[in-house]
């Protein structure tokens, strides 16, 4: 393999060692000024979007042990990394390709699992890392603070009782 493209599979391998979920969509129709838009929503969540070279990619992907991808890097190929949101990253690509028709996601890769587009629409339906975390509190805390309204009226019950007697 010639050097400079040893450097560019090294970064594409970077890139892809750093993130837990790996997304790829078509960019053709996406203009300097829609790319700087994308990359500045996706920086929000702490990921990255970068144009690679198919055949780079597909390098890359072989020797970080990923699921074979070669039907989807036909055209033109963004790849999507970084970040602990993918449902917030998602969001944002299927968003984007609505509001624009301009980007369109490919496939991605989610803990080893290829997903197809549909999959990655649903994914993008998915709340947040955070909006998780606060519905499962809401949860936990919900049985609690019926039972302090509970013995709350109990107490107040029993006080207007032994007032009135």
């Amino acid at each position: 393999m010639r050097p400079e493209k040893k450097i560019l599979v090294d970064e594409v391998s970077n890139h892809l060692a750093k993130s837990k979920y790996l997304l790829l969509a078509n960019f053709a129709k996406v203009t300097v000024p829609d790319a700087a838009e994308i990359r500045a929503k996706l920086a929000e969540f702490g990921a990255e979007y970068h144009v690679v070279k198919n055949s780079i990619f597909n390098v890359a992907a072989k020797q970080a042990g990923l699921p074979d991808l070669s039907a989807h890097l036909a055209g033109h190929t963004a790849l999507v990394t970084g970040g602990e949101n993918p449902p917030g990253v998602a969001k944002i690509l299927v968003r984007f390709f609505e509001e624009k028709s301009r980007l369109e996601v490919k496939t991605a890769i989610l803990d080893s699992r290829v997903l197809s587009k549909e999959e990655i629409i649903e994914l993008s339906k998915l709340p947040s890392l955070d909006g998780i975390r606060a519905q499962i509190l809401s949860l936990l805390s919900a049985p609690a603070s019926q039972l302090v309204r509970v013995l709350v009226a109990k107490n107040e019950k029993a006080g207007e009782a032994a007032e009135a007697a």
